[in-house]
């Protein structure tokens, strides 16, 4: 699988990468994240959350840390 994640490293601020992997051709599948930072982020959960899929230690720990982000933002 591809996970793209487009950066801000040009004048258009990402767009251009953002439409760059949003137009591939049939047969070569992308999952896009959102721009910079929170898109790297993303794309770090996607990649374990596909992973735990066959590895039931790993769905644990994803879970045990997405309860950690829940408590974290009900805190702020």
């Amino acid at each position: 699988p591809v996970i793209a994640v487009p950066i801000d490293a040009t004048s258009l601020n990402g767009l251009d990468a953002l439409l760059a992997m949003v137009q591939m051709p049939a047969g070569i599948p992308v999952a896009t994240m959102a721009l910079g930072k929170a898109g790297a982020r993303n794309a770090g959960l996607f990649a374990v959350q596909m992973l735990a899929a066959g590895d039931d230690d790993l769905a644990g720990r994803l879970t045990a840390f997405r309860k950690q982000m829940a408590q974290g933002v009900e805190e702020k």
